[in-house]
């Protein structure tokens, strides 16, 4: 415990190189957006009101450094805890070697080094799972940090809740007691109600998500079910889309974000502002026509789109300058000093030279990622024979959170790179730290 104020700072270092390689924290388009939350002030309609709030009680309109050097610390942090949780013990050097690993050869410091709340998924699950199988290796301030970290971090993407939700049943089939179940959900409960509380005020609607329905769509009409519904209801029910009964867009980012979508243009050429959030309350009845008319056919293209994600989990997809003008320059115009929006537009992301470095380093990732999944499942197969409870709980808190995050992501909004990427390195953080079992460690199940 001495050693971590500086072997933490220290593994925060080694994860946040890429943005150092950069010369900026690396940024996405919805980086405008999270910093719109509080420069604007504006409720985006397709974004929790969580992770805006957290960049600005950081970066405090003087710099975006503090924030990315927060979430390397946060990485840092929990690799620290997780290493006391698996094997009892955590030394400087190992900490730093073990940062380095994950730093040389898994996705993690992409996650640090990325403004999005991505860095937070993997961070919910470890939270979760140290509170729940690991609570006795944990300080007093150690636990009750960790719960408001769960909250806020589940809280930050709507795809957390379920990931949380899988966690919190993971934890009662396997613990069957109330402690450490409490423990689990209670973050999870926390962030539902901040989640209603902040909709309830930006949005005057008490719901999880006002708009989440306009997503779920967009899945639907790429994946087919939804189009088909449309084709055939219209133009007899009157919606809005029949105008594009037959030409739907067949990507689901293409429907929601292409400046000529249905979503963002009318039949008439017409530009909508915050079309997605006019089309939800006929998204809803859309999506509720779809499931009951093809429930096989929907089901079939969420476990496809599940699967499809479980093997999506390379870095490069964020690391592009394309639109960054129109969103993050802009809003660093609002309220940066002159030299911070200098040191934006002197990095390699916006000379179009990052995206290379990302690319060049997936073969390492993908080949880390596959060892890594086999020794987890062979750690885990160690833990059951062992009968080590608490070994056991992690590494299937760690198999059952990147299944849920692929299920979360894939099924309701589609396959990316960045989604899988932000959680795949758990696979291999789990697989060194839960191979070897110590005999002291040992408890019967």
């Amino acid at each position: 415990m001495r050693a971590a104020p500086l072997a933490v700072p220290g593994g925060a270092a080694l994860l946040l190189w890429p943005a150092l390689v950069n010369g900026y924290p690396i940024v996405f388009t919805d980086t405008g957006g999270f910093l719109h939350q509080t420069l604007g002030p504006l409720m985006i309609w397709d974004k929790p009101w969580i992770y805006g709030p957290l960049l600005h009680l950081l970066h405090w309109r003087w710099t975006l450094w503090l924030p990315a050097v927060g979430q390397a610390l946060l990485a840092s942090h929990l690799v620290w805890l997780a290493a006391r949780a698996w094997r009892g013990e955590v030394r400087p050097l190992p900490h730093l070697a073990l940062c380095a690993g994950l730093a040389i050869a898994t996705t993690l410091p992409w996650s640090v080094a990325l403004l999005m709340p991505d860095i937070l998924t993997p961070a919910a699950v470890l939270a979760l799972a140290l509170l729940g199988f690991a609570a006795d290796r944990l300080g007093r301030i150690e636990r009750a940090w960790l719960g408001p970290l769960a909250a806020l971090a589940i809280a930050a993407h709507l795809s957390h809740l379920p990931v949380a939700a899988a966690l919190v049943a993971l934890t009662g089939l396997l613990t069957r007691a109330w402690r450490p179940v409490l423990r689990v959900a209670a973050p999870l409960a926390a962030a539902l109600l901040l989640l209603l509380a902040t909709n309830a005020v930006g949005h005057g609607r008490v719901g999880l998500s006002p708009h989440g329905a306009t997503f779920l769509l967009a899945r639907l009409v790429a994946d087919g079910p939804a189009a088909r519904t449309i084709a055939a209801e219209c133009p007899a029910r009157g919606w809005y889309l029949c105008a594009w009964a037959g030409r739907l867009p067949d990507d689901a980012d293409v429907f929601l974000w292409a400046p000529n979508s249905p979503v963002n243009r009318d039949a008439e050429g017409r530009p909508r502002m915050l079309g997605g959030a006019l089309l939800s309350p006929e998204a809803r009845e859309i999506v509720r026509e779809t499931l009951r008319r093809e429930p096989l056919a929907v089901a079939a293209a969420a476990l496809r789109n599940t699967l499809r994600q479980l093997v999506t989990a390379g870095v490069g997809d964020t690391l592009h300058p394309r639109d960054l003008d129109v969103t993050v320059a802009r809003r660093l115009a609002e309220g940066f000093p002159a030299a911070e929006q200098q040191r934006f537009a002197a990095g390699l992301q916006v000379a179009g030279r990052l995206e290379a470095v990302g690319v060049a380093l997936r073969p390492l990732h993908a080949a880390v990622l596959a060892l890594g999944a086999l020794g987890c499942l062979a750690a885990l197969w160690r833990a059951a024979r062992a009968r080590d409870a608490r070994r056991l709980g992690l590494m299937l808190c760690v198999l059952v959170g990147v299944t849920a995050n692929a299920a979360a992501t894939g099924a309701l909004s589609g396959p990316h790179d960045r989604y899988g990427a932000r959680i795949a390195w758990l696979l291999p953080l789990a697989a060194v730290l839960g191979w070897r079992v110590p005999g002291g460690s040992r408890r019967a199940a």
